[in-house]
């Protein structure tokens, strides 16, 4: 009778499976630590980075190279990131719409903390709502998507005000002020109201606001940056002043900035 066909041994195919993975992940660990290093590297910082030796990350960079994900430049002898890997990058950045991710950050706040929630970037106008969520008992403001909100008053305009640097905006944010009454002013510092603002924003990374825009109404507001820095959108929960904590180190701000964060390393930003 004929033997049956032999079998490789279960623990030597595991074992192959898990070099496999171990292979895969070093390989990956080397191009990301090549991005976090500005996208270019020596052999030697990069294998410092990544913890290996350079006759590892060597081998790895290697074949990284011959699948066009590294390229290395033949004066200096470092390794910088290829055409594939910009590639990869290029698609990535498509896919990074603010709007689409965080738009689930706006149902989980508005679930857990009960509180009305938006997102809003900045227009021709100035900040406005493009993506909104009530509570089952939502609080009566006159905001909805397309509302145009004020630079000065909102906390969501003044993130955008403090943590931009467009001429549009400080310009917007300057013709408020000029048209401001006296009550609005006496809510700013009298010396330079627009630059304490700001400076209070950026100590803070949030903007909070009670009874300044709408009489009642309380707002926490943080920015969403991009992977090159910039602000691209702004997510903002408001609710009644009675049963609304907008202190910085209050639950609802802290929910806020923790759900911008992870929307703007979805974006790609490292903090």
């Amino acid at each position: 009778m004929p033997r049956p066909p032999v079998t490789q041994d279960a623990s030597a195919l595991t074992r192959q499976r898990r070099q496999r993975v171990q292979a895969a992940a070093t390989g990956v660990a080397v191009l990301k630590g090549l991005s976090r290093l500005g996208g270019r590297a020596s052999l030697t910082a990069l294998a410092a980075h990544v913890g290996e030796s350079p006759a590892k990350v060597h081998r790895y960079l290697q074949s990284l190279m011959e699948e066009g994900l590294v390229e290395q430049d033949t004066g200096s002898q470092h390794y910088y990131l290829g055409t594939e890997a910009i590639q990869i990058g290029i698609a990535a950045m498509r896919q990074a719409d603010p709007l689409r991710v965080a738009e689930p950050a706006l149902t989980r706040l508005r679930e857990r903390l009960e509180v009305t929630c938006f997102i809003a970037v900045m227009g021709n106008k100035g900040p406005t709502i493009v993506r909104f969520e009530e509570p089952g008992l939502p609080v009566t403001v006159n905001v909805r998507v397309g509302s145009v909100l004020s630079m000065l008053w909102s906390a969501t305009g003044r993130v955008f005000l403090a943590l931009t640097e467009d001429s549009r905006v400080q310009a917007m944010a300057h013709e408020e002020l000029a048209a401001a009454s006296l009550e609005q002013r006496r809510l700013l510092d009298a010396r330079d109201p627009i630059g304490r603002l700001r400076e209070e924003v950026r100590s803070l990374g949030l903007a909070c606001i009670r009874d300044v825009y709408l009489q009642g109404i309380s707002a926490v507001a943080a920015p969403l940056y991009d992977h090159s820095g910039q602000v691209r959108a702004v997510l903002t929960a408001l609710g009644a002043t009675g049963g609304f904590d907008a202190s910085p180190q209050g639950p609802i701000a802290q929910a806020l900035a923790a759900e911008a964060r992870a929307a703007s390393a979805a974006l790609g930003h490292r903090a």
